[in-house]
């Protein structure tokens, strides 16, 4: 175990700064030791006072710290004025640890953290890693903010051109389904890594733990892009799990020990027990015909035919899910996932059809009234509606493993696996786990009976095709 040093501010209410540091530190393998360079008064929603550490103590417990222990990496956040800046600095002369240094100077809330922004440059050329926020990159290159995600590749190498060390572009607060993050040396980009945004207000903290974690794994490993791989992956999870806790009335922390005490993820328990569902479905002869072009024209009409009725319901089902969701975002991503099979699903399926459709088969109408049953409330019914997103998303990357410009079915593979269609799967799995979380036993026992039952229709309607063709060649 490696022993990791932060130095940094205190926050009460245990999300950011030091308290942030020790927890990621511990999450992520590390021993974690702290020297306090400030004092805040602060919660959920925002600062409401400041009191540095004089720079003399800051000094005198680094120094006690040092005389009696291995420092295998040192992460530094919050410094409050140039004296306690400058007591750090002199203390780094002494020591011979990686450095990942995190220049906070505005906090999540807004309020400002560094009285005298220019002092951190004598800092900056002795970190190894420098990881700023939007604001803080810009401010340390005496510029305005970046808008787009080139913009900020650009900036954070001109930052580590300037004082020779590794910037860690961070893409969070930029507009956008992504949240990117990039490595970056005076010569451009060593390694970049975007996830999905999390829908949660709860990111207080993000930069501490981040920057944290990265200089424990690093310590371990000794390479600095597995160590930004790695710790971006805890962050995502940490992040994920934050709406777990109840804390505070404005933005919550992150769930920094989502990996040994955060509950059970009930999508991960659902996905493994449609497993064998799931073997089924990639074994049909629909779909392997469909992965290698040799599926029939008229099976494949029939199947589109049949898909094009059934988007027609399950658009009005996405209607009704987005009048019985509980906040503004749930409405709008249902509103907008209905409009999107009216106007684009829909006309793709009649692309390939020719005038006349076959009526709905019993395998359909079944489906669709199982959807119409499930309407007891909010959380079953998008419970039953989320196989639609997530068995074709997994089917789909398969599929388009196979796919070509000269593939029969080109056009429609491509349809289901897009990275608009994995943000739009992530976020209904994400709206399902909420409405879990805020659901009593019996209602999430029936969430998971109602996903359950559509994969099972799911199974019935890919295989429906040749089921039809066996039944018409016995007429």
């Amino acid at each position: 175990m490696k022993n990791i040093l932060s130095i940094a501010g205190s926050d009460p209410s245990g999300g950011a700064g030091i308290q942030a540091d020790l927890k990621a530190i511990a999450a992520n393998g590390g021993y974690g030791m702290c020297v306090i360079t400030a004092l805040t008064a602060q919660n959920t929603q925002g600062v409401s006072a400041v009191q540095a550490i004089d720079g003399d103590f800051v000094l005198a417990q680094l120094e006690s710290v040092s005389a009696d222990i291995q420092i295998d990496a040192i992460k530094i956040g919050m410094l409050a004025n140039a004296e306690v800046i400058r007591a750090v600095s002199s203390w780094l002369d002494t020591v011979d640890a990686p450095v990942v240094l995190d220049p906070v100077m505005v906090a999540t809330s807004g309020d400002r953290l560094l009285e005298d922004e220019s002092a951190l440059d004598s800092l900056l050329d002795r970190a190894c890693v420098i990881t700023p926020n939007l604001l803080e990159l810009a401010s340390l290159l005496r510029e305005a903010a970046a808008t787009q995600w080139p913009q900020v590749l650009e900036q954070a190498q001109r930052l580590a051109a300037k004082h020779d060390v590794l910037v860690l572009a961070k893409g969070g607060h930029l507009a956008g389904d992504l949240c990117p993050d990039a490595l970056v040396s005076s010569t451009g980009v060593l390694a970049e890594f975007s996830s999905p945004r999390h829908q949660t207000k709860n990111t207080h903290g993000t930069g501490c733990t981040l920057s944290s974690a990265l200089a424990t794994i690093y310590a371990t490993d000794g390479d600095w892009i597995q160590a930004l791989e790695k710790s971006k992956a805890y962050l995502v999870r940490a992040i994920g799990a934050a709406d777990q806790l109840t804390v505070g009335s404005g933005h919550g922390p992150v769930n920094h020990f989502v990996d040994f005490f955060s509950e059970a993820d009930p999508m991960q328990e659902w996905w493994q027990q449609i497993d064998g569902l799931r073997g089924s479905i990639d074994g049909l002869e629909f779909i392997t015909q469909l992965s290698d072009g040799t599926l029939a024209s008229a099976d494949f009409e029939y199947y589109l035919s049949q898909d094009a009725f059934y988007l027609q319901r399950y658009a009005q089902v996405l209607a009704e899910a987005s009048a019985l969701a509980p906040d503004l975002e749930a409405q709008r991503f249902w509103a907008s996932s209905a409009s999107a099979i009216l106007e684009g699903e829909l006309q793709l399926h009649r692309s390939y059809l020719a005038e006349g459709t076959a009526n709905p088969s019993a395998i359909t109408l079944n489906y669709v009234n199982h959807l119409a049953a499930s309407k007891q409330s909010y959380g079953e019914l998008i419970a039953a509606i989320l196989p639609c997103y997530w068995l074709y998303q997994d089917i789909g990357k398969r599929l388009a493993a196979a796919n070509h410009d000269q593939h029969p079915f080109e056009k429609w593979l491509s349809t289901y696996a897009s990275e608009e269609f994995d943000l739009a799967t992530e976020q209904a799995i994400n709206m399902v786990r909420m409405a879990w979380k805020q659901s009593d036993g019996a209602l999430r026992e029936r969430m998971r009976v109602a996903f359950v039952r559509s994969s099972e229709h799911e199974l019935a309607f890919f295989d429906q095709a040749r089921q039809n063709r066996v039944e018409f060649s016995t007429v």
